[in-house]
């Protein structure tokens, strides 16, 4: 398990855009658990949508990648910083809201030397709410103030 000093400690991303609390399971070169808590104060709800509000689908993808971030960070893959390649096969299911926690299942499909594609699921209790295939490149560059 992991917790989100050990996820900081991995990721360069921060409020708001920190997207996933703990790590609950993780086996290198596998497959990673992550989770993240929904709730009411969540920034992008005042406008998406303000009397009705849902996670933009883009952030559910965004936090399965930073699970896949730390799975591959984890698994040994060297460098600073991952970029996302690709989006495939994006599905979403039923909409997150406040209260709900979200359960990210990321799996390793492929790594040559620093490519690495993912297949993510994202669930809320037991259902799933969206899906996707990524692909990221683990980089040397260096994420800055600069």
């Amino acid at each position: 398990m992991m917790n989100i000093r050990e996820i900081q400690n991995i990721l360069p991303h921060r409020y708001p855009f920190l997207l996933v609390d703990r790590i609950i399971e993780i086996e290198a070169n596998v497959k990673a658990i992550g989770l993240k808590n929904v709730t009411a104060n969540e920034h992008f709800f005042q406008g998406h949508f303000p009397d009705y509000p849902i996670m933009p689908g883009v952030l559910i993808i965004e936090a399965m990648a930073q699970v896949s971030g730390i799975l591959a960070f984890h698994s040994g893959a060297q460098g600073n910083s991952v970029f996302f390649m690709s989006i495939e096969k994006a599905k979403f299911r039923k909409p997150v809201v406040p209260g709900d926690q979200l359960r990210f299942e990321v799996t390793v499909v492929q790594n040559r030397n620093n490519v690495w594609k993912f297949s993510g699921q994202s669930f809320v209790d037991d259902q799933v709410v969206a899906e996707a295939e990524f692909t990221a490149m683990v980089s040397e560059e260096e994420l800055g103030n600069g």
